[in-house]
């Protein structure tokens, strides 16, 4: 198989965060998924106006966890660094 149709073929994954710090002490996983699944996901947060973040790597490992799980403590830092990201964006959006 020639390397672009093995590029082609490659999953996407797609992680959903929720975090209500009112509610929550840490993020949760709301919806996971790959490929169509990933996209509907993608789709349904455009729709929705809700900000994306493509981190390949991060997403990676948050697709370890099951959907409600917390965010563990090590990774607190990148999430931080995303949830921060989404605020600025709401905050240029404002």
């Amino acid at each position: 198989m020639a390397e672009s149709q093995k590029k082609q073929i490659k999953r996407q994954l797609a992680i959903a965060l929720g975090y209500k710090p009112d509610r929550e002490d840490v993020p949760t996983i709301l919806a996971k998924g790959k490929g169509t699944l990933a996209e509907k996901i993608i789709a349904i947060a455009k729709e929705k106006g809700i900000p994306i973040k493509e981190d390949d790597d991060l997403v990676k490992i948050l697709y370890k966890l099951e959907i409600n799980d917390e965010i563990p403590p090590e990774l607190y830092e990148a999430v931080a660094e995303l949830l921060a990201f989404i605020y600025r964006l709401n905050q240029m959006k404002k």
